[in-house]
């Protein structure tokens, strides 16, 4: 699908999602009423009923498929976000064992990293357009000025020491959440399912074409299901885009206090 469509609220997206899949399911209906004339209709029927619960069954593991795929990706999103945040808070909380110079600058650097982090790499993540390519300066320059520290006492060894730690724990945690940020449903998935959704319908049809009525309620009832399904699959699809998506609350919660005189 189109990025557009990943950007639009949960609403518009619904309203896109059931109106096409109506619309679908009427010209469906109408070519198979169509061909099903009073000779062919029983045909029909007798070769759709042996094939309805075997393209039911397919249809439903593909859609169980795609829902596990996304939803284990947004689990990770949140998961790669909270272990970034997690690891920064420790940062902040280990510089204090440094001196009150260098614990000043690192939190101006931390705080300076956060504010890069939503304001300029979320907006690319939504867009799919931030790579690992992209350097982190300012943790990046947290990390190397804790290397640059000389310890004077056993205090500051350990915290120089678990500092760094915490430092390439958030560098993994960003490098995943940038990597996870690339994850979608491909086109030949999408297409799969509208593929299987089609001839469910086609197959409703031909079953129920010697009643016009009843074929219609029941291709209707099983398109409110498909588009339900593939609403939710697509609210989910990328992790970090859409109305529905991972925000960057973790890594605000942990900014660290603004230290008078502190230079980024």
């Amino acid at each position: 699908m189109s990025d557009w469509f990943y950007q639009l609220p949960v609403i518009w997206m619904a309203l896109v999602v059931f109106a096409l899949t109506y619309l679908v399911t009427f010209v469906t209906w109408w070519i198979v009423m169509a061909l099903a004339t009073r000779h062919r209709a029983a045909r029909y029927a007798g070769i759709a009923a042996s094939i309805l619960s075997p393209l039911g069954t397919t249809f439903g593991l593909l859609v169980g498929f795609l829902a596990v795929q996304v939803w284990d990706d947004s689990q990770q999103a949140h998961e790669a976000v909270t272990r970034e945040a997690g690891a920064l808070r420790t940062a902040v909380i280990l510089a204090s064992s440094l001196s009150t110079q260098t614990e000043a600058r690192i939190d101006a650097l931390i705080a300076r990293h956060i504010h890069e982090s939503a304001n300029r790499e979320w907006p690319a993540m939504a867009d799919q357009q931030e790579t690992i390519s992209s350097l982190p300066v300012a943790l990046g320059e947290a990390l190397r000025l804790t290397l640059a520290q000389v310890p004077t006492t056993e205090r500051e060894a350990i915290g120089q020491r678990e500092l760094v730690r915490s430092f390439e724990e958030a560098l993994d945690a960003r490098r995943q959440r940038i990597i996870i940020s690339q994850l979608s449903i491909d086109w030949v998935k999408w297409s799969a399912l509208a593929l299987q959704a089609l001839l469910l319908l086609v197959t409703i049809a031909m079953v129920q074409c010697e009643r016009r009525d009843t074929a219609a309620i029941a291709m209707g009832i099983f398109a409110t299901s498909v588009a339900t399904s593939a609403l939710l699959i697509a609210a989910h699809a990328r992790p970090f885009t859409g109305q529905i998506s991972v925000k960057p609350e973790a890594l605000w919660q942990v900014m660290p206090t603004p230290v008078p005189g502190a230079r980024p």
